[in-house]
């Protein structure tokens, strides 16, 4: 890797920056500059996107414009062994894409039938979190698709690191952010 190539990347990791792909270009964005950007999908359909952003705006207040489903949908578009998903630390098999599907799949058909045709984007507040209280306690009648609880908790971390796991992530917690961690002096 050249000096140039390695300050690029040094400076997208810093900047919590993903390759996103632009007019065939690549280019260095964070998720939500993907959002405000309107970077085509690659691997998520526009139904699966509007459940991902609701239920993800649910778990974590911001995750919409913070583009979760930007991060998730490139995340998902590269090599199984790079994704940087809740699911690939738990152990879901590749590609995870079809974990994904299946999860938001099961999400739709649910609320679909829970609420009287609407989708999860089409509920009220309330209504999604009371969806999303049920699927955390696997309570949700006819629910087809991976363990409602296991959705919760990948997508929900998903979301807080789209959220919080940005240098403005972290100053809206309160913590200063340190790109690196000196090294102590041990005599």
């Amino acid at each position: 890797m050249s000096d140039i190539e390695r300050r690029a990347l040094m400076r997208g990791a810093a900047l919590s920056a993903l390759a996103f792909t632009a007019g065939g270009v690549e280019i260095l964005l964070s998720p939500r500059q993907a959002r405000a950007q309107n970077i085509a999908f690659k691997t998520l359909t526009p139904e699966q996107v509007e459940t991902l952003e609701a239920l993800g705006e649910t778990l974590v207040p911001g995750a919409k414009a913070a583009g979760i489903s930007h991060f998730v949908d490139q995340q998902l578009s590269g090599p199984p062994g790079e994704c940087l998903l809740e699911a690939r630390i738990l152990n879901v098999k590749p590609p995870y894409a079809n974990f994904y599907r299946a999860a938001l799949g099961a999400i739709d058909k649910a609320c679909k039938s829970w609420g009287a045709g609407r989708g999860l984007a089409q509920f009220s507040d309330s209504e999604r979190h009371d969806f999303v209280d049920q699927m955390r306690q696997n309570k949700v009648d006819g629910w087809q698709g991976p363990p409602g609880p296991f959705v919760y908790l990948i997508t929900r971390s998903d979301a807080v690191d789209v959220v919080y796991g940005t240098m403005e992530g972290y100053a809206a917690l309160g913590i200063p952010y340190m790109p690196h961690i000196a090294p102590t002096k041990r005599w």
